[in-house]
């Protein structure tokens, strides 16, 4: 073993689950074999903590460094912020200036609360939305985090969380008085949500823009007149989505006003920042409730986001990483084209993701995980596009790839997969760590 899969070991005896985000669990890549830790990372590198150097083609920080890790001028912003303190008796001023951003950014929304990660700003939305609708029960579509109000729709049964991106989740520890507060609906299915609300008193709608689809027959158009219809909030979830395909929320492209919506991820290239967007009309009932916390008013969030839009204005990183993404994906299709392999592309083209449409899924997953790191890459079946993975950098990788996609054909003719894997098969979703 080596020295970050002997700490990921020890790690699961100190730390619950041995890490503290899902995504990060070595069991969701390569369970016997992954590096687990990094000693430190650049642009789209990263050493583990033996040295070894990868070129990082998969979650690049689960989506938050679109500028490349340890960007310069990100950096250089926050020591400077330090410098002068982080927090003190008195506000930032950074956060006045973000709040205007994000604003002139989005002209629909009119006022703005800070948190610094995604569930919060999750949970701050609902709770403002519920206190401005006056009602508690929530229509969701998509994954929305970690907390009771999310997870409660469990209480009902697991497979209302399964259909949402994570399989397996058990509502243990959220009251079960919540039961059938939180009401999934499908996306692209307007008469799913129709229904949902006619049988149910929704006070809130919230959903991602997009995951894996792209809206079908005006769906957002639609879903925006339900809510109005039936005054009902509706908020749209733009932690992954936002400032990935335009400068902003990508609601903003299909024309489709909401009354909140929520960023993270991108927002601070690394740096933990995440914001509420709304209409006057619903944030002002944020006074009504009790939200508030230390460290939503520490300097370096803001001064992080501030400096990251800069550079994404500046340099078009949207509209960058989007290109790259366009360009894996269509050397994605040219790789399972020449070996007859019926490979599927869903995502963003900036956040990318393959399969094949097979039973195998998982155990293709965990090979191309697998061969890739022997090869020096970070990968799996999707890629986190960053405005460092330039057109040198994907052709190294997909060449690589291409002798991963040599074994998959030969599973999809009939040979046995145990022969090709050197360990345990990753997870497909939330499941207990011994």
């Amino acid at each position: 073993m080596k020295s970050g899969q002997k700490l990921w070991k020890h790690a699961k005896s100190l730390i619950p689950g041995g890490s503290m985000l899902l995504s990060k669990r070595a069991e969701m890549f390569l369970p016997d074999k992954w590096p687990a830790y990094f000693d430190r990372a650049k642009g789209c590198f990263v050493w583990d903590l033996d040295g070894n150097k990868y070129i990082d083609m998969s979650i690049m920080g689960v989506g938050t460094n679109v500028l490349g890790y340890a960007n310069k001028e990100v950096d250089q912003a926050v020591r400077e912020a330090i410098s002068k303190s982080n927090v003190s008796t008195l506000n930032c001023p950074e956060e006045v200036y973000l709040a205007e951003k994000l604003i002139e950014l989005h002209p629909w929304a009119e006022m703005v609360r800070f948190a610094r990660t995604g569930g919060e700003a999750c949970a701050i939305a609902i709770r403002i939305a519920r206190a401005a609708s006056g009602k508690d029960r929530v229509a969701f579509c998509g994954y929305h985090g970690w907390h009771d109000w999310y997870l409660s729709a469990n209480l009902t049964g697991e497979i209302n969380l399964a259909e949402h991106l994570l399989p397996g989740l058990e509502p243990n520890g959220v009251p079960q008085n919540l039961k059938d507060t939180a009401i999934p609906f499908k996306y692209n299915n307007i008469k799913d949500l129709d229904s949902v609300i006619q049988n149910h008193d929704i006070g809130v709608i919230i959903m991602e823009v997009i995951r894996n689809q792209e809206p079908e027959n005006n769906f957002l158009e639609r879903v925006r007149n339900l809510a109005t219809k039936h005054q009902i909030v509706l908020i749209f979830d733009e932690i992954t989505s936002g400032f990935r395909q335009n400068l902003g929320g990508i609601h903003l492209t299909y024309r489709v006003k909401p009354d909140m919506a929520i960023f993270g991820k991108a927002l601070g290239n690394g740096y933990a920042i995440s914001s509420v967007i709304g209409k006057r009309e619903v944030m002002e009932h944020a006074q009504e409730s009790f939200i508030s916390s230390t460290f939503w008013t520490e300097r370096i969030g803001p001064v992080a986001a501030l400096k990251t839009i800069e550079i994404m204005e500046r340099d078009d990183v949207p509209g960058m990483i989007m290109e790259y993404g366009h360009y894996i994906n269509e050397s994605w299709l040219k790789v399972s084209k020449k070996y007859s392999l019926n490979l599927q592309i869903n995502g963003l083209p900036s956040l990318t993701h393959l399969s094949f449409g097979s039973s195998n899924e998982f155990i293709y997953k965990t090979l191309i995980t697998q061969e890739m790191l022997k090869k020096g890459f970070l990968a799996s079946n999707g890629v986190y596009v960053c405005k460092d993975h330039t057109e040198i950098i994907v052709d190294d990788y997909i060449e690589a790839l291409d002798d991963v996609f040599i074994k998959i054909k030969e599973i999809e003719d009939g040979a046995d997969p145990e022969n090709y894997l050197d360990g345990p098969v990753c997870h497909s979703g939330f499941k207990r760590l011994n």
